[in-house]
């Protein structure tokens, strides 16, 4: 069964992967996620453990971060708490904090003085530095206490508290208080910096509303958007979120997408448009009629992608954790033996040697890398959400790196998906307006694009009373009775299957050929228009790397080549059926680079599979269906292909920051230890490598914020 636990107050990355890690641990978890986005622990756990696993992860939690709050979410009745509540990234906690530490860091200023401008004895000089620590690193050292006695000794408290400690007993009194005030503050400046990167994002998934005003027994009352029943009618005021996802009945305004899909530049709304929610209705009142309840409208799961992705974690982020893991205690085992070996080995100089151990402990400490990692990846999230590209999950945006060959479905992906009947050709007799109605006929039932542009041009009323025994059969087209005559609307396959004679269309475009009692009747062509930033947004691609791109369509040869060589893309394969497009795929996928992924673009529901089946699943979101969001793994918000590059754009400088900061954490810290080890370096310099290099790694990571 499925739980789910709200961690209120919990700020730590390293803090929430170790919860994570030993939630999972526990007798009857089959899983555990722990998202710092939304602060809450989600296990799948057996129902023979469900009575006793509260009380486990409550001790659990605590034992890393004794003033988090562990409260158990219901699920059906979990509203998120309102922004203001959540988002404050300078609490009240934080205003404690700053004043414990100024008041540490005043009192460690003064007993400095004393010593060295007054000359004060060394018991005064040592009261103000022993105040001082406590008030500082009491807390720390209690909790490296609590670890100890729960067998957890090797982490940032023990390294802290062994270090510090062992500073006051070699007798190097202030570098002990220094070394315990720069890592509160480095420590001070990491939860600030993930309220920040969460704020961050809240800010940018601000588009819940908290309220609808709804018409109900000819009254207009103000109520909860989840309380909103499909089918209702809602009014929109200028300057007021739309709260779900609806048609508009009434009234003309501009809709501020910006929320949705990062476009700067308003929508105009009229009557019979769509409207999702979370946009900003700008300047005419609208009446809408609900079409889906407030957890499916388009708000809600762009908030639930945007707040979940953070679960799924980058190899990259799974790598730094278990890294950590391994390297805290191989640096305390060596930390030993350098004050050790030395003195026993060489003869005396133990307090030197226990010095250079000691420095090495504080130089060792990983929070540079286990802090700074989870927040670039959680950063570079909110960034392509930003720009319109919805990530699920680090994972995804670490695979967008290594993409060489992205396969896009045409219509509606690289093509506007808006067709035009162009020309009608009739044969044996038949004219155009009895083509045009016999196609109409047919296509009365379906809402295929292909169908809709038919109908469009024949702009007429249907009297589908007379219409039966339809039938619309996967990649042939359209069977069914008009009146008395029996109707065939569809391509090529279709007129083959039925054996009738036909002749072929030499023109470009998409072709429905008609038969009408087994005779061929005519050809209606019809066209789709090429998206303007299509053939830029295949140059751009190229030029961040892209090694291959490809385009997979339904249509018949001639438009998909027409397509593929005004986008000048480097392969099509045309009249392919919904399973071929699969096999087509794996057939690509099998000749790709090693170690490089491949990419499928798609928005129509019939590319769902080949979206679950690529490596990274990209879906049109902004008119795309909710099957093919659902497979996707990237989500563009806008029908643009130049949001692809965005993503890729955004998820190519996640990766630069994370690198940076793996080579300034180990690269730096790699030359303290060893000047500690040489004796080089004293607490100073180790205090510089340890928070000195955390609080550039964090500053680096929070650049991603600003692509």
């Amino acid at each position: 069964m499925k739980r789910i636990f709200l961690l209120k107050g919990l700020d730590c990355p390293n803090c929430s992967a170790k919860i994570e890690k030993e939630v999972g641990e526990l007798d009857g978890v089959q899983s555990s996620v722990v998202n710092l986005m939304k602060q809450t622990l989600t296990i799948n756990v057996a129902q023979t453990a469900a009575d006793t696993i509260a009380s486990q992860i409550e001790t659990i939690v605590h034992s890393h971060e004794p003033d988090v709050e562990v409260s158990e979410i219901v699920q059906e009745s979990y509203i998120p708490e309102k922004k203001q509540e959540v988002n404050e990234s300078y609490n009240n906690e934080d205003k404690k904090l700053t004043v414990r530490l100024a008041t540490g860091a005043a009192i460690y200023a003064i007993g400095m003085a004393l010593t060295v401008f007054a000359k004060v004895p060394l018991p005064i000089e040592l009261a103000f530095l022993i105040v001082s620590y406590v008030i500082l690193g009491g807390d720390v050292v209690w909790q490296a206490v609590r670890n100890i006695s729960k067998g957890r000794v090797f982490d940032e408290h023990f390294l802290m508290s062994v270090s510090t400690i062992g500073a006051f007993v070699i007798g190097e009194y202030p570098e002990a208080v220094a070394v315990m005030l720069f890592y509160q503050v480095g420590e001070f400046f990491q939860s600030l910096a993930v309220k920040c990167s969460r704020k961050s994002i809240s800010d940018l998934m601000d588009i819940r509303p908290d309220s609808a005003t709804v018409r109900r027994n000819g009254e207009l009352i103000t109520i909860s958007p989840e309380n909103v029943s499909i089918g209702e009618i809602i009014i929109v005021k200028p300057g007021e979120k739309i709260p779900l996802d609806g048609v508009v009945l009434d009234g003309d305004s501009m809709l501020d997408t910006r929320a949705l899909t990062g476009e700067s530049v308003p929508r105009s709304a009229h009557k019979g448009d769509e409207a999702l929610s979370g946009c900003m209705n700008q300047t005419g009142v609208l009446m809408i009629k609900t079409t889906k309840a407030f957890g499916e409208s388009t708000a809600s799961k762009i908030i639930d992608l945007v707040e979940n992705a953070s679960s799924r974690k980058a190899p990259t982020e799974n790598f730094i954790t278990t890294f950590a893991r391994y390297y805290t205690p191989v640096v305390v085992i060596l930390a030993a033996f350098l004050a050790i070996l030395p003195p026993i080995i060489l003869g005396g100089g133990w307090t030197e040697w226990i010095r250079r151990g000691f420095v090495f402990l504080v130089v060792s400490c990983p929070c540079a890398l286990v802090i700074s990692i989870p927040l670039t990846f959680f950063g570079g999230i909110g960034a392509a959400s930003k720009r319109g590209a919805l990530v699920k999950g680090s994972n995804y945006l670490e695979a967008l790196n290594n993409v060489s060959v992205i396969v896009f479905d045409k219509t509606g992906t690289l093509t506007k998906g808006v067709f035009n009947v162009t020309d009608i050709l009739p044969a044996n007799g038949f004219s155009k307006e009895q083509v045009l109605e016999y196609a109409a006929e047919a296509e009365s039932f379906s809402n295929h694009p292909i169908a809709k542009s038919i109908l469009a041009a024949y702009e007429k009323e249907i009297d589908q009373s007379v219409i039966s025994d339809y039938k619309e059969i996967s990649g042939y087209g359209i069977s069914v009775m008009a009146g008395e005559k029996k109707v065939f609307a569809g391509n090529t396959k279709l007129m083959d299957t039925e054996c009738i004679e036909y002749t072929t269309c030499e023109k470009a475009g998409t072709k429905v050929y008609l038969a009408v009692d087994g005779q061929y009747a005519g050809c209606i062509l019809i066209t789709d228009e090429v998206k303007p930033d299509s053939k830029k947004a295949i140059s751009d691609l190229k030029h961040i790397g892209v090694e291959k791109t490809v385009m997979l369509t339904g249509d018949d040869e001639k438009i998909g080549k027409s397509v593929a060589e005004e986008l000048q893309l480097d392969k099509y394969y045309a009249q392919l059926l919904p399973d071929q497009k699969v096999e087509k795929v794996e057939l690509l996928d099998s000749k790709k680079r090693p170690g490089s992924k491949l990419a499928f673009v798609g928005d129509g529901i019939n590319d769902a599979p080949v979206l679950a089946r690529a490596d990274v699943g990209i879906a049109m979101g902004g008119l795309g269906s909710d099957a093919a969001i659902e497979a996707a793994d990237v989500v563009l918000m806008t029908d643009e292909p130049s949001k692809l590059v965005d993503a890729i754009d955004v998820a190519k400088a996640t990766k630069q920051i994370v690198m940076q900061n793996i080579v300034i954490a180990l690269g730096i810290k790699s030359v303290f230890l060893i000047l500690g080890a040489l004796g080089i370096a004293g607490m100073w310099e180790a205090v510089f490598g340890d928070v000195g290099v955390t609080i550039i790694a964090v500053l680096n990571a929070m650049r991603i914020l600003k692509k």
